[in-house]
Formats: C-alpha cells, structure tokens, sequence
C-alpha cells in the first residue's frame, strides 16, 4: 500500500467531514469551538473540546448556543472520554451514536455502471425537491452551497425517471458523502447502491483515494447498504445534548 493510499482514521475522516459538510460560522469560546448553523443539523451545529474543559465552561457554552439559537451540543470524539464523562456527570444525555464508514474508492468506482447516477453542480431543482421531500430543507442545503469544491449533487436514474440524490465533496484525499435521500415509494430499487458508487467515481477523478460517509448507528437500512458494499466501519462519535 503506497503512503498516498494509507489508510485513514477515524481522526483523519472527521477532518474531511468539517469542510465539506461546513457550519456558517465558527465560534472558539475558551476550550470550546461551536459551530453555529442553526438548522442545519447537528454536523454542522455542534461544540469541539479544543483543551480540558471546566465545569464553569459548560455554562459558557450553554449560554452561547442558546444566544445564538441553538441547543447546546457536544460532539464526542475519540478521545474525549473524559469529556464524555464530565458531560455525563453534568447531565447531558447521548445522542445520536454515529458511525464512520470509509472504502477505497476505486474499489467502489469500478463497479458503476453508466448512466445509473450522475454528477451535478448546482442542483437542479428536481433534486432540491427530492432533498425537501426527504426533511433534508433549505438550511442543510445551505450547507451543500458553503462546501468545498471540488462537490456534485448526484442524481440516481431509475427506469428513466429520477431515484434519488445525494451529495459528495472532496477534502484531504477524501470523498465525503452526505444527504443521501431516496423517496419512499423508490426505495429497494438500487438507486442509493448506484449514487454511492458513482461518489466514489466523482471522488476518485478528483485525486481522493478514499470513500467515507457518516451514519447513526440506528439507521440499519443504510448500514446494511455500506456493509454490501464493503465498506468498513472505521470509527464511531457521539453527541451530548444538554
């Protein structure tokens, strides 16, 4: 394996997950960095412990996400178990356990088939409506807009009519997907297979060797999806809400 092709951890995909999935702005208060993009989600809208944080520095942060519209919110990386522990003596509860899922790319890539997903920047408005028709509205899609480039919004094709979308962009070596939706009444037709594969098409033609994307550890559909893919779970975070 070449040094170009070692293979990322969890540290590594979480850095690729900040500028392509970015926050509006970005706040250091003390220890912490608070992302602020409210409505968004909680990627975009969640505190970092930068150094040991203090009991005093939990109602800093409390009073500033509240101040700027958010609920107060704490990503828990690996390595903040101290962090976790504080948070959780302090009663703030877990939400949301996630889970880090990475590839290589050209493993992923040479398994799509033409015409079953393509590449679109900006958006169609056949996609901005998939995305609202699937809770995914304009504030995250305010998300897509701020990413880095190099990004697509991909659209499945499913017996001539459109399967679904998602969204990809490259940081680091790395191909991010994020917003992944396909209608109800489309599901089990392959739609969401063929996008992820025709990502890792976008991500490798612009120099990422990898393939990575997050996903609540709840969402079974979706993670027997990237487990038939082979994809390989490489990380896990979490979030304490107050």
């Amino acid at each position: 394996m070449s040094a170009a092709m070692a293979r990322p951890d969890a540290a590594a995909l979480l850095a690729a997950m900040e500028p392509t999935w970015p926050a509006a702005a970005r706040h250091h208060i003390g220890p912490w960095l608070l992302r602020e993009a409210p409505g968004a989600g909680r990627r975009a809208g969640c505190a970092t412990a930068e150094w040991p944080v203090t009991p005093a520095d939990l109602a800093v942060l409390e009073d500033k996400a509240r101040a700027l519209g958010q609920d107060p919110l704490v990503m828990i990386r690996p390595g903040d178990e101290a962090l976790d522990a504080a948070l959780a003596d302090a009663g703030w509860r877990v939400a949301d356990p996630v889970v880090l899922y990475l590839a290589p790319a050209a493993d992923l890539a040479a398994g799509a088939k033409p015409f079953t997903a393509f590449p679109i920047w900006p958006p169609l408005a056949i996609q901005e409506d998939f995305w609202q028709a699937t809770g995914i509205g304009p504030e995250r899609r305010a998300v897509m807009a701020r990413a880095v480039q190099p990004k697509a919004a991909l659209l499945a094709r499913n017996v001539d009519r459109p399967g679904g979308v998602a969204f990809v962009a490259v940081s680091g070596g790395i191909g991010f997907v994020h917003a992944l939706a396909v209608l109800p009444a489309q599901r089990r037709q392959g739609s969401a297979y063929h996008m992820m594969l025709h990502a890792a098409v976008f991500a490798q033609a612009h120099g990422a060797d990898w393939l990575a994307l997050a996903v609540t550890a709840a969402n079974a559909p979706a993670r027997n999806l990237y487990a038939s893919l082979k994809m390989e779970v490489v990380g896990q975070y979490h979030y304490r809400i107050k």
